[in-house]
Protein backbone atom coordinates (compact mmCIF):
# COMPACT_ATOMS: atom_id res chain seq x y z
CA UNK A 1 0.00 0.00 0.00
CA UNK A 2 1.61 3.62 -1.12
CA UNK A 3 1.76 5.61 1.35
CA UNK A 4 -1.02 8.40 2.00
CA UNK A 5 1.01 11.55 0.68
CA UNK A 6 0.01 14.16 -1.50
CA UNK A 7 2.09 16.18 -3.41
CA UNK A 8 0.92 19.83 -1.32
CA UNK A 9 2.00 17.57 1.69
CA UNK A 10 5.53 17.29 -0.09
CA UNK A 11 5.91 20.94 -0.59
CA UNK A 12 4.82 22.46 2.43
CA UNK A 13 4.18 19.44 5.09
CA UNK A 14 6.61 17.73 7.77
CA UNK A 15 9.08 16.76 5.18
CA UNK A 16 10.36 20.63 4.66
CA UNK A 17 9.65 21.26 8.34
CA UNK A 18 12.40 23.56 9.59
CA UNK A 19 13.16 24.60 5.57
CA UNK A 20 12.20 27.87 6.16
CA UNK A 21 14.06 30.12 8.91
CA UNK A 22 12.81 30.73 12.01
CA UNK A 23 11.77 34.49 11.18
CA UNK A 24 10.27 33.49 8.20
CA UNK A 25 11.28 34.61 4.20
CA UNK A 26 13.03 38.40 4.45
CA UNK A 27 11.23 41.16 2.40
CA UNK A 28 13.31 42.30 -1.15
CA UNK A 29 13.62 45.65 1.05
CA UNK A 30 15.43 44.02 3.58
CA UNK A 31 17.38 41.77 0.99
CA UNK A 32 18.81 44.95 -0.44
CA UNK A 33 19.77 46.79 2.75
CA UNK A 34 21.74 43.30 3.64
CA UNK A 35 23.50 43.45 0.64
CA UNK A 36 21.23 40.86 -1.78
CA UNK A 37 21.85 40.95 -5.40
CA UNK A 38 20.05 40.05 -8.16
CA UNK A 39 20.49 37.23 -9.93
CA UNK A 40 22.04 39.19 -13.04
CA UNK A 41 24.75 40.17 -10.25
CA UNK A 42 27.97 37.93 -9.50
CA UNK A 43 28.18 37.47 -5.74
CA UNK A 44 31.75 38.45 -4.37
CA UNK A 45 33.01 34.68 -2.96
CA UNK A 46 36.17 34.46 -0.55
CA UNK A 47 37.48 30.92 0.40
CA UNK A 48 38.65 29.96 3.64
CA UNK A 49 40.74 26.74 2.71
CA UNK A 50 42.37 26.92 -1.13
CA UNK A 51 43.94 23.56 -1.86
CA UNK A 52 42.73 20.00 -2.12
CA UNK A 53 38.81 19.50 -1.96
CA UNK A 54 38.81 23.46 -1.77
CA UNK A 55 40.15 24.17 -5.12
CA UNK A 56 37.39 21.97 -6.38
CA UNK A 57 34.36 24.23 -4.53
CA UNK A 58 35.96 26.90 -5.54
CA UNK A 59 36.06 25.93 -9.05
CA UNK A 60 31.82 25.18 -9.22
CA UNK A 61 31.59 28.69 -7.93
CA UNK A 62 34.32 30.21 -10.36
CA UNK A 63 31.58 31.54 -12.81
CA UNK A 64 30.75 34.40 -9.72
CA UNK A 65 33.31 36.68 -8.54
CA UNK A 66 36.51 35.43 -6.14
CA UNK A 67 37.42 38.15 -4.15
CA UNK A 68 39.92 36.54 -1.51
CA UNK A 69 41.63 33.54 -0.43
CA UNK A 70 42.88 32.23 2.53
CA UNK A 71 44.65 29.00 3.67
CA UNK A 72 47.42 27.84 6.26
CA UNK A 73 49.65 26.25 3.76
CA UNK A 74 50.61 28.23 0.94
CA UNK A 75 52.26 24.73 -0.84
CA UNK A 76 48.92 23.47 -0.72
CA UNK A 77 47.31 26.65 -1.77
CA UNK A 78 49.93 26.85 -4.46
CA UNK A 79 48.24 26.39 -7.36
CA UNK A 80 44.46 27.82 -6.67
CA UNK A 81 46.47 31.26 -5.60
CA UNK A 82 48.21 30.99 -9.36
CA UNK A 83 44.39 30.87 -10.89
CA UNK A 84 43.16 33.22 -9.13
CA UNK A 85 46.67 35.92 -8.49
CA UNK A 86 44.55 39.15 -8.13
CA UNK A 87 42.65 37.69 -5.17
CA UNK A 88 44.50 38.82 -2.17
CA UNK A 89 45.76 35.61 -0.25
CA UNK A 90 45.64 35.55 3.66
CA UNK A 91 46.89 32.50 6.24
CA UNK A 92 44.67 34.17 9.01
CA UNK A 93 40.60 33.60 8.37
CA UNK A 94 39.60 36.15 10.70
CA UNK A 95 42.63 38.70 9.64
CA UNK A 96 41.20 38.21 5.82
CA UNK A 97 37.05 38.70 7.20
CA UNK A 98 38.46 42.27 9.02
CA UNK A 99 40.52 43.53 5.70
CA UNK A 100 38.39 42.00 3.11
CA UNK A 101 34.53 41.79 4.98
CA UNK A 102 33.44 44.77 2.85
CA UNK A 103 33.79 43.31 -0.22
CA UNK A 104 32.41 39.55 0.10
CA UNK A 105 29.05 38.48 -0.05
CA UNK A 106 29.91 34.56 0.59
CA UNK A 107 32.58 32.32 1.67
CA UNK A 108 33.23 28.64 1.09
CA UNK A 109 34.58 26.82 4.51
CA UNK A 110 36.32 23.89 3.34
CA UNK A 111 38.85 22.93 6.31
CA UNK A 112 39.24 20.35 8.62
CA UNK A 113 36.00 19.57 10.36
CA UNK A 114 36.92 20.68 13.92
CA UNK A 115 37.14 24.40 12.32
CA UNK A 116 33.71 24.65 10.21
CA UNK A 117 31.99 26.15 13.28
CA UNK A 118 34.79 28.99 14.15
CA UNK A 119 35.09 29.66 11.08
CA UNK A 120 31.52 29.48 9.82
CA UNK A 121 30.08 31.47 12.42
CA UNK A 122 32.35 34.20 11.85
CA UNK A 123 31.48 34.71 8.83
CA UNK A 124 27.68 34.59 9.45
CA UNK A 125 28.01 37.23 12.18
CA UNK A 126 29.79 39.41 9.78
CA UNK A 127 26.13 38.59 7.50
CA UNK A 128 28.15 36.64 4.73
CA UNK A 129 26.22 33.15 3.24
CA UNK A 130 28.44 30.26 3.87
CA UNK A 131 28.70 26.98 1.94
CA UNK A 132 30.50 24.06 4.70
CA UNK A 133 32.00 21.21 4.12
CA UNK A 134 30.36 17.73 5.09
CA UNK A 135 30.15 16.44 7.50
CA UNK A 136 29.62 20.16 8.62
CA UNK A 137 31.05 19.83 12.08
CA UNK A 138 32.23 17.58 14.54
CA UNK A 139 29.94 17.79 17.26
CA UNK A 140 26.25 18.16 18.06
CA UNK A 141 26.07 21.44 19.81
CA UNK A 142 28.71 22.84 17.47
CA UNK A 143 25.99 22.08 14.54
CA UNK A 144 22.77 23.47 16.64
CA UNK A 145 25.24 26.76 17.27
CA UNK A 146 25.70 26.54 13.18
CA UNK A 147 21.77 26.58 12.75
CA UNK A 148 20.97 29.41 15.44
CA UNK A 149 23.86 31.27 13.49
CA UNK A 150 22.10 30.57 10.60
CA UNK A 151 18.40 31.63 11.16
CA UNK A 152 19.40 34.79 13.52
CA UNK A 153 21.46 36.19 10.65
CA UNK A 154 19.31 35.12 7.77
CA UNK A 155 21.33 33.80 5.49
CA UNK A 156 21.92 31.82 2.78
CA UNK A 157 23.56 28.34 3.56
CA UNK A 158 24.45 24.81 1.96
CA UNK A 159 26.36 21.78 3.16
CA UNK A 160 28.96 19.89 1.04
CA UNK A 161 26.67 16.87 0.84
CA UNK A 162 26.28 16.73 -3.66
CA UNK A 163 24.03 13.70 -3.04
CA UNK A 164 21.31 15.78 -1.93
CA UNK A 165 21.12 18.07 -5.04
CA UNK A 166 21.30 14.69 -7.22
CA UNK A 167 18.18 13.21 -9.44
CA UNK A 168 18.97 9.64 -8.47
CA UNK A 169 18.43 10.22 -4.13
CA UNK A 170 15.09 12.46 -5.02
CA UNK A 171 14.41 9.07 -7.58
CA UNK A 172 14.92 7.16 -4.29
CA UNK A 173 12.34 8.84 -2.11
CA UNK A 174 9.58 9.39 -4.73
CA UNK A 175 9.79 5.68 -5.36
CA UNK A 176 9.55 4.51 -1.41
CA UNK A 177 6.76 7.09 -1.00
CA UNK A 178 5.18 5.46 -3.80
CA UNK A 179 5.10 2.39 -1.80
CA UNK A 180 7.39 0.34 -5.03
CA UNK A 181 8.88 -1.42 -1.88
CA UNK A 182 6.34 -1.49 1.01
CA UNK A 183 7.50 -0.79 4.24
CA UNK A 184 10.58 -0.63 4.87
CA UNK A 185 12.47 -1.87 8.21
CA UNK A 186 16.02 -1.85 7.41
CA UNK A 187 18.82 -0.03 5.56
CA UNK A 188 22.45 -1.08 5.02
CA UNK A 189 25.02 1.91 3.91
CA UNK A 190 28.50 0.81 3.29
CA UNK A 191 31.92 2.01 2.43
CA UNK A 192 35.38 1.00 1.76
CA UNK A 193 36.93 4.66 3.75
CA UNK A 194 38.55 4.83 5.18
CA UNK A 195 41.41 5.21 2.95
CA UNK A 196 43.96 6.78 5.26
CA UNK A 197 45.40 5.56 8.57
CA UNK A 198 43.12 4.43 11.26
CA UNK A 199 43.72 2.67 14.69
CA UNK A 200 47.44 3.93 15.07
CA UNK A 201 48.35 3.41 18.75
CA UNK A 202 51.70 5.88 18.55
CA UNK A 203 52.32 9.29 17.73
CA UNK A 204 55.78 10.04 16.14
CA UNK A 205 58.96 11.68 17.44
CA UNK A 206 58.10 15.98 16.95
CA UNK A 207 60.00 17.29 13.81
CA UNK A 208 60.47 20.49 11.84
CA UNK A 209 57.15 22.06 10.65
CA UNK A 210 57.58 23.26 6.81
CA UNK A 211 58.21 26.20 5.98
CA UNK A 212 55.23 27.06 3.97
CA UNK A 213 52.87 25.76 7.14
CA UNK A 214 51.52 27.81 9.85
CA UNK A 215 51.31 24.84 12.39
CA UNK A 216 49.58 27.01 15.46
CA UNK A 217 46.78 28.13 12.61
CA UNK A 218 45.86 24.70 11.32
CA UNK A 219 45.93 24.06 15.00
CA UNK A 220 43.42 27.00 15.52
CA UNK A 221 41.09 25.86 18.42
CA UNK A 222 41.97 22.46 18.82
CA UNK A 223 44.95 21.76 22.04
CA UNK A 224 47.97 22.45 21.15
CA UNK A 225 50.72 19.16 20.10
CA UNK A 226 53.98 19.63 18.71
CA UNK A 227 53.90 19.01 14.89
CA UNK A 228 55.31 15.31 13.42
CA UNK A 229 55.31 14.57 9.90
CA UNK A 230 54.97 11.16 10.44
CA UNK A 231 58.64 9.85 9.85
CA UNK A 232 59.32 7.06 7.83
CA UNK A 233 56.36 5.55 5.57
CA UNK A 234 55.28 9.45 5.53
CA UNK A 235 54.42 11.52 3.46
CA UNK A 236 51.53 8.81 2.41
CA UNK A 237 49.38 9.14 -0.69
CA UNK A 238 46.87 11.78 1.87
CA UNK A 239 50.19 13.97 3.24
CA UNK A 240 51.96 13.94 6.50
CA UNK A 241 50.52 12.70 9.82
CA UNK A 242 48.56 14.85 10.41
CA UNK A 243 47.72 17.01 7.27
CA UNK A 244 46.79 17.89 4.65
CA UNK A 245 44.13 14.94 4.79
CA UNK A 246 45.56 12.46 7.45
CA UNK A 247 43.73 14.54 9.88
CA UNK A 248 40.21 12.47 9.38
CA UNK A 249 41.28 9.92 11.38
CA UNK A 250 42.12 11.77 14.74
CA UNK A 251 39.11 11.99 17.38
CA UNK A 252 40.41 16.10 17.97
CA UNK A 253 39.96 16.91 14.12
CA UNK A 254 37.80 14.68 12.26
CA UNK A 255 34.76 12.61 12.25
CA UNK A 256 36.20 9.52 10.72
CA UNK A 257 35.21 6.92 7.81
CA UNK A 258 31.28 8.02 9.42
CA UNK A 259 32.20 11.46 9.01
CA UNK A 260 33.75 11.35 5.85
CA UNK A 261 30.91 8.84 3.46
CA UNK A 262 27.96 9.27 5.83
CA UNK A 263 26.30 12.36 4.84
CA UNK A 264 26.61 11.31 1.07
CA UNK A 265 26.18 7.89 1.25
CA UNK A 266 22.86 8.01 4.08
CA UNK A 267 21.52 10.77 1.98
CA UNK A 268 19.32 9.24 0.07
CA UNK A 269 17.91 6.84 3.32
CA UNK A 270 17.63 10.31 5.35
CA UNK A 271 15.29 11.81 2.68
CA UNK A 272 13.07 9.11 1.67
CA UNK A 273 12.60 7.58 5.27
CA UNK A 274 12.40 11.18 6.68
CA UNK A 275 14.55 10.36 9.76
CA UNK A 276 14.23 12.90 12.58
CA UNK A 277 16.47 11.85 15.73
CA UNK A 278 16.97 8.22 16.06
CA UNK A 279 16.36 7.08 19.85
CA UNK A 280 19.24 4.89 20.07
CA UNK A 281 22.53 4.52 18.56
CA UNK A 282 25.41 1.82 19.33
CA UNK A 283 28.55 0.70 17.60
CA UNK A 284 27.60 -3.28 17.25
CA UNK A 285 31.61 -3.55 16.40
CA UNK A 286 35.06 -2.72 15.78
CA UNK A 287 38.50 -3.88 14.62
CA UNK A 288 41.49 -1.72 15.53
CA UNK A 289 40.64 0.72 18.29
CA UNK A 290 42.75 3.64 19.72
CA UNK A 291 43.24 6.14 22.04
CA UNK A 292 43.21 8.99 19.50
CA UNK A 293 42.04 7.72 16.28
CA UNK A 294 39.16 6.25 14.97
CA UNK A 295 39.10 2.35 14.92
CA UNK A 296 40.26 0.67 11.18
CA UNK A 297 36.52 -0.78 10.59
CA UNK A 298 33.36 -0.89 12.47
CA UNK A 299 29.38 -1.37 12.04
CA UNK A 300 27.00 1.05 13.88
CA UNK A 301 22.81 0.86 14.26
CA UNK A 302 20.97 3.66 14.41
CA UNK A 303 17.33 2.88 15.50
CA UNK A 304 14.30 5.20 14.72
CA UNK A 305 11.08 5.39 15.92
CA UNK A 306 8.06 5.32 13.86
CA UNK A 307 7.62 8.61 11.77
CA UNK A 308 3.81 9.37 10.79
CA UNK A 309 2.91 6.59 8.92
CA UNK A 310 6.40 4.71 8.69
CA UNK A 311 7.28 1.91 10.49
CA UNK A 312 10.34 1.97 13.43
CA UNK A 313 13.46 1.25 10.92
CA UNK A 314 17.32 0.50 11.60
CA UNK A 315 19.93 1.85 9.85
CA UNK A 316 23.27 -0.09 9.31
CA UNK A 317 26.53 1.78 8.61
CA UNK A 318 29.41 -0.34 7.60
CA UNK A 319 32.84 0.71 7.01
CA UNK A 320 35.91 -0.66 6.18
CA UNK A 321 34.72 -3.15 3.42
CA UNK A 322 35.92 -4.21 0.20
CA UNK A 323 33.33 -5.51 -0.76
CA UNK A 324 29.52 -4.70 -0.05
CA UNK A 325 28.05 -6.67 3.22
CA UNK A 326 25.73 -10.09 2.77
CA UNK A 327 22.30 -8.51 3.15
CA UNK A 328 19.71 -11.29 3.45
CA UNK A 329 17.11 -11.43 0.58
CA UNK A 330 19.71 -10.33 -1.84
CA UNK A 331 20.56 -12.28 -4.70
CA UNK A 332 23.74 -14.02 -4.86
CA UNK A 333 25.98 -11.67 -7.11
CA UNK A 334 23.53 -8.73 -7.33
CA UNK A 335 25.40 -5.31 -8.21
CA UNK A 336 24.70 -3.46 -5.36
CA UNK A 337 25.45 0.70 -4.86
CA UNK A 338 27.90 1.78 -7.17
CA UNK A 339 27.94 0.45 -10.15
CA UNK A 340 31.09 -0.65 -12.27
CA UNK A 341 32.59 1.10 -14.59
CA UNK A 342 34.20 0.71 -18.31
CA UNK A 343 37.99 0.91 -18.13
CA UNK A 344 39.00 4.04 -20.65
CA UNK A 345 40.97 2.77 -23.16
CA UNK A 346 44.95 3.47 -22.81
CA UNK A 347 45.23 6.63 -24.58
CA UNK A 348 42.21 7.44 -26.02
CA UNK A 349 40.67 10.98 -25.07
CA UNK A 350 38.65 11.48 -22.21
CA UNK A 351 35.19 12.25 -22.77
CA UNK A 352 34.25 16.17 -21.67
CA UNK A 353 34.12 17.18 -18.14
CA UNK A 354 30.23 18.09 -17.03
CA UNK A 355 29.95 22.13 -15.63
CA UNK A 356 30.63 22.42 -12.63
CA UNK A 357 27.34 22.47 -11.31
CA UNK A 358 28.08 19.89 -8.02
CA UNK A 359 25.92 17.27 -9.34
CA UNK A 360 27.74 13.83 -9.32
CA UNK A 361 26.63 10.49 -10.57
CA UNK A 362 24.30 9.01 -13.23
CA UNK A 363 20.72 8.48 -13.27
CA UNK A 364 20.00 4.57 -14.13
CA UNK A 365 19.11 3.67 -17.21
CA UNK A 366 18.95 -0.07 -18.63
CA UNK A 367 22.00 0.51 -21.14
CA UNK A 368 23.94 1.61 -18.55
CA UNK A 369 23.23 -1.40 -15.95
CA UNK A 370 24.09 -3.84 -18.90
CA UNK A 371 27.10 -2.05 -19.70
CA UNK A 372 28.22 -2.51 -15.68
CA UNK A 373 27.43 -6.46 -16.17
CA UNK A 374 29.37 -6.53 -19.30
CA UNK A 375 32.95 -8.89 -18.42
CA UNK A 376 35.32 -5.72 -18.92
CA UNK A 377 34.19 -3.61 -16.63
CA UNK A 378 35.94 -2.30 -13.79
CA UNK A 379 34.70 -2.77 -10.20
CA UNK A 380 34.63 1.11 -8.68
CA UNK A 381 34.58 1.17 -4.92
CA UNK A 382 32.16 -0.64 -2.54
CA UNK A 383 29.82 2.42 -1.57
CA UNK A 384 26.48 2.43 -1.22
CA UNK A 385 22.70 1.75 0.46
CA UNK A 386 20.07 -1.13 0.36
CA UNK A 387 16.76 -0.10 1.77
CA UNK A 388 15.04 -3.46 2.92
CA UNK A 389 10.76 -3.40 2.48
CA UNK A 390 8.51 -5.77 2.88
CA UNK A 391 7.57 -5.99 -0.30
CA UNK A 392 11.30 -5.45 -2.43
CA UNK A 393 14.50 -3.38 -2.08
CA UNK A 394 15.95 -0.44 -3.60
CA UNK A 395 19.85 0.11 -3.87
CA UNK A 396 21.23 3.33 -4.35
CA UNK A 397 25.15 4.26 -5.02
CA UNK A 398 27.77 6.91 -3.12
CA UNK A 399 25.77 10.15 -3.89
CA UNK A 400 22.30 8.20 -4.82
CA UNK A 401 23.13 8.02 -8.36
CA UNK A 402 21.19 4.97 -9.74
CA UNK A 403 18.89 4.06 -8.09
CA UNK A 404 16.83 0.60 -9.13
CA UNK A 405 14.68 -1.95 -7.79
CA UNK A 406 17.11 -5.22 -6.78
CA UNK A 407 16.96 -7.59 -8.73
CA UNK A 408 17.79 -4.85 -10.79
CA UNK A 409 17.51 -7.50 -14.01
CA UNK A 410 14.32 -8.65 -13.62
CA UNK A 411 12.48 -5.38 -12.07
CA UNK A 412 14.72 -2.25 -14.13
CA UNK A 413 14.15 -3.23 -17.97
CA UNK A 414 11.17 -1.63 -18.22
CA UNK A 415 10.92 0.41 -15.21
CA UNK A 416 9.08 3.67 -15.00
CA UNK A 417 10.15 5.86 -12.42
CA UNK A 418 6.93 7.29 -10.07
CA UNK A 419 6.13 11.08 -11.51
CA UNK A 420 8.49 13.57 -9.77
CA UNK A 421 6.93 14.72 -6.22
CA UNK A 422 10.13 16.81 -5.21
CA UNK A 423 11.66 20.07 -6.92
CA UNK A 424 14.81 19.58 -9.03
CA UNK A 425 18.22 21.22 -8.32
CA UNK A 426 20.28 23.04 -10.58
CA UNK A 427 23.56 21.57 -9.43
CA UNK A 428 24.62 22.12 -5.80
CA UNK A 429 26.97 25.14 -6.13
CA UNK A 430 24.35 27.18 -8.10
CA UNK A 431 21.42 25.68 -5.56
CA UNK A 432 23.50 27.43 -2.90
CA UNK A 433 24.42 30.50 -4.89
CA UNK A 434 20.51 31.16 -6.31
CA UNK A 435 20.02 31.27 -2.77
CA UNK A 436 23.14 33.55 -1.20
CA UNK A 437 20.38 35.82 -4.34
CA UNK A 438 17.37 35.90 -2.29
CA UNK A 439 16.27 32.40 -4.03
CA UNK A 440 14.49 29.27 -2.77
CA UNK A 441 16.56 27.72 0.20
CA UNK A 442 19.12 25.59 -0.77
CA UNK A 443 18.86 21.36 -0.66
CA UNK A 444 20.98 20.81 1.81
CA UNK A 445 20.82 24.19 3.75
CA UNK A 446 21.41 23.56 7.70
CA UNK A 447 18.08 23.55 8.63
CA UNK A 448 18.04 20.49 6.53
CA UNK A 449 21.27 19.54 6.62
CA UNK A 450 22.31 20.29 10.55
CA UNK A 451 19.62 17.56 11.99
CA UNK A 452 20.39 15.16 9.50
CA UNK A 453 24.03 15.88 10.52
CA UNK A 454 23.67 15.70 14.01
CA UNK A 455 22.10 12.06 14.06
CA UNK A 456 25.12 10.73 11.46
CA UNK A 457 27.54 12.59 14.91
CA UNK A 458 25.97 10.51 17.33
CA UNK A 459 27.44 7.48 15.79
CA UNK A 460 30.97 9.19 15.90
CA UNK A 461 30.12 9.00 19.41
CA UNK A 462 29.41 5.94 19.68
CA UNK A 463 32.59 4.95 17.99
CA UNK A 464 34.26 6.12 21.50
CA UNK A 465 31.58 4.87 23.69
CA UNK A 466 30.85 1.47 24.62
CA UNK A 467 27.23 -0.19 24.61
CA UNK A 468 23.71 1.32 23.54
CA UNK A 469 23.35 5.18 24.13
CA UNK A 470 20.09 6.05 24.42
CA UNK A 471 19.23 9.77 22.69
CA UNK A 472 17.00 12.44 23.52
CA UNK A 473 17.23 14.93 20.98
CA UNK A 474 14.91 17.22 22.43
CA UNK A 475 16.97 17.54 25.48
CA UNK A 476 19.91 17.02 23.28
CA UNK A 477 22.03 14.85 25.34
CA UNK A 478 22.21 10.83 26.24
CA UNK A 479 19.92 9.75 29.21
CA UNK A 480 21.65 6.25 30.28
CA UNK A 481 25.78 7.68 29.89
CA UNK A 482 27.08 10.58 31.12
CA UNK A 483 30.80 9.62 29.76
CA UNK A 484 29.26 10.04 26.05
CA UNK A 485 27.41 13.62 26.62
CA UNK A 486 31.36 14.61 26.92
CA UNK A 487 31.63 14.32 23.45
CA UNK A 488 28.94 16.46 22.77
CA UNK A 489 30.90 19.72 22.08
CA UNK A 490 34.16 20.61 21.99
CA UNK A 491 36.70 21.83 24.55
CA UNK A 492 38.05 24.90 22.79
CA UNK A 493 41.47 26.13 23.70
CA UNK A 494 41.60 29.71 25.63
CA UNK A 495 41.16 32.46 23.22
Amino acid sequence: MAYDLSRRYFFFGSLLAGAIPSGGFVSAATLKSAGYKSPNEKLNIAAIGSGGKAASDIEGCSHENIVALCDVDDKRAAETYKKYDKAPKFKDFRKMLDAQGKDIDAVIVTIPDFMHATAAIACMERGKHVYVQKPLVRTVVEARMMLDAANKYKVATQMGNQGYSNEGTRQAAEMVWAGEIGNVSEVHAWTDRPWWPQGLTEIPAPDAVPATLDWDLWLGNAAKRPYTSGGAGYPNQYGNFYQPFNWRGFFDFGCGALGDMACHILGAPNMALRLGAPSSVECVSKEGASSFMFPKKSVIRYDFPARGNMPPVKIFWHDGLKEAPQIEGVPAGELLGDLPSKPRVQGAPRPPAPPRTGFVGSVFTWDRFQEARSPEARLSGPNGSVFVGDKGMITTGTYGENTRLIPAAEKMQDYKFPEPLLTRSPGHYRDWIRSCKGGDPSCSNFNVAVPFVEWMLLGVIALRVEGKLEWDAVKGRFTNNQEANKFLKPAYMKG
